[in-house]
């Protein structure tokens, strides 16, 4: 019996009356269709497959499916690290009941995706009822994801105001930062409530730079929309890619050649390592330790020239492909020598930050025990990648659910338990240690194929997901293709969507001179 039919034989003995249960495309993957008559136990069943099956959440993804069975659909997708699972839970929603029972009480993470949904497509998960992506002057009624919304539609406004929490009491005040910002982030809104100094309460407002990509994706060719993939985030724009890839391949089953996973995972720890490097860097500087930035800055120039010259893109797009990757970047004896020293010349420039970085005490003074992010928060918030391991969650996709070439990696886990700006920095110090070596090993693994591949047919009426662990965290894509084996519905998770409540929760009881550091060391998407 495989891992799936394990599964299905167990989620059948005890829920087998209240769902159907089928094996998906791709191999990992059991869909769970819950029977119209069991919808008032929907948080009952969310709540069974967290506690007996050890499933963590992953996304929600709502579709407009009217025109193939005249229903709505919500897909509740769990991951099971200690098998590599996916569990993808279905529940049909009826046109004239656009309602389903709110699961954010029994899987806290959950409830950012139910709001996004209720913006988005008018689906209500009651009584989660609060706006999240819509902006307060964008009319109730307006969905922009339903299929007979025409994305060119100029919506017209309405009056509104941004709804928040009041923080009341004697010598409390509020502070209202953003929308624009002194520097060039991207626009937020942060509502303060202090009192001196001490934070007492936060909440914010994002979505201004929301690019409306998974609308815009529908009905194009998946070739057409991998450049849309790697535009959804600039300084994650491979990993991306690569999960709208793996996305494709899984459901046309087409296999990758081994020399494209090879570069596959070697481009994506070259994009972990400029990141990693960068925001070490950017942390330093909002503390004030200029020459230690100074430092990282220009390690992080050094391997940004690396990917072009290996790739010609300094964000390494244009190289990424379904079914593989447009040309090796190991291609000539310059570029394989070129990737060769960066490992030994990066290394060792890399120590010297680190040293230069933990002989300066001002500088620990200012990480240590600041934005602490506690190991309970962060599995009650869902928290992934650097954030989660940071504050003690063994969690990371490469090696739960093993993609590209990392199942014949030697490499560990990284994690850290105080939860703070300091233990964030710490995990990004030994994941660049660890890309530096895998970096090493994918040097010894020629694998024989060429690394691109002939067109993929892809299939229509399909779905799938797709994943990379990218540097901030889990990339989660789900695709569903169209009559034509187009895209008919593109669902994005980048880490950042799980992770922004996590900075509400972090900077409370510390000053509001350490919040932009305590951002900085979390480091999410705006868009």
């Amino acid at each position: 019996m495989t891992k799936t039919e394990h599964y299905i034989a167990l989620i059948r003995k005890d829920l087998g009356d209240r769902m159907s249960i089928r094996e998906g495309i791709a191999p990992n993957e059991v869909y769970l269709s819950l029977r119209q008559e069991s919808m008032g136990t929907l948080p009952e069943i969310c709540s069974l497959l967290t506690r007996s099956l050890k499933a963590q959440f992953a996304t929600l993804v709502a579709n407009d499916e009217r025109s193939l069975d005249g229903k709505f659909a919500l897909y509740y997708v769990f991951s099971v690290p200690a098998d590599d699972i996916f569990l993808i839970l279905h529940v049909p929603v009826e046109p004239r009941h656009m309602e389903v029972p709110s699961v954010s009480r029994v899987i806290e993470s959950a409830n950012w995706f139910e709001r996004e949904v209720k913006d988005w497509f008018g689906i209500i998960a009651f009584p989660n009822i609060h706006r999240l992506a819509s902006h307060p002057d964008w009319p109730e009624d307006i969905h922009p994801m339903l299929k007979d919304f025409d994305p060119g539609t100029s919506v017209p406004r309405v009056r509104g105001s941004f709804d928040f929490k009041r923080v009341e009491g004697e010598g409390v005040f509020e502070i209202p930062v953003g929308p624009v910002h002194a520097g060039i982030i991207e626009p937020g809104h942060f509502r303060f409530s202090v009192a001196g100094e001490p934070i007492i309460h936060l909440e914010s407002q994002l979505f201004y730079t929301h690019k409306g990509t998974e609308k815009a994706a529908e009905g194009m060719s998946p070739q057409k929309a991998l450049f849309r993939a790697e535009r959804i985030s600039g300084d994650t724009s491979f990993g991306h890619a690569v999960a709208f890839c793996h996305c494709m391949e899984r459901l046309s089953g087409c296999d990758v050649p081994r020399r494209a996973a090879v570069v596959r995972t070697m481009l994506l720890e070259l994009e972990r390592l400029y990141n990693h490097t960068g925001e070490i860097g950017a942390i330093l500087l909002d503390v004030g330790f200029a020459a230690g930035a100074a430092v990282a800055f220009e390690l992080k120039e050094r391997l940004l020239q690396l990917n072009e010259l290996l790739t010609g893109s300094r964000l390494l797009r244009g190289i990424a492909a379904i079914g593989g990757v447009r040309r090796d970047p190991e291609d000539t004896p310059l570029k394989r020598r070129a990737l060769g020293d960066m490992v030994i010349h990066g290394k060792r420039s890399f120590e010297e930050l680190v040293s230069l970085v933990f002989s300066s005490s001002s500088v620990l003074d200012r990480l240590e025990t600041t934005g602490i992010l506690s190991t309970t928060d962060a599995y009650r918030l869902g928290i992934t990648g650097i954030a989660g391991r940071a504050s003690g969650i063994n969690r990371d996709y490469r090696s739960d659910h093993p993609h590209a070439a990392y199942s014949t990696l030697a490499f560990q886990v990284r994690t850290q338990d105080e939860g703070d700006v300091l233990a964030r920095m710490k995990v990004r110090i030994d994941e660049v240690r660890d890309s530096f070596a895998i970096l090493e090993q994918l040097q010894h693994q020629e694998g024989g194929a060429p690394a691109g591949t002939a067109a993929v047919a892809i299939p229509p009426l399909r779905q799938a997901l797709g994943y990379v662990e990218g540097w901030r965290g889990e990339i989660l894509h789900w695709v569903m293709t169209d009559t034509d084996g187009k895209v008919f519905r593109w669902k994005i998770t980048d880490p950042s969507f799980h992770n922004w409540r996590a900075v509400n929760v972090a900077v409370r009881n510390n000053i509001v001179p350490d919040f932009p550091v305590i951002n900085k060391s979390f480091n999410l998407s705006y868009s």
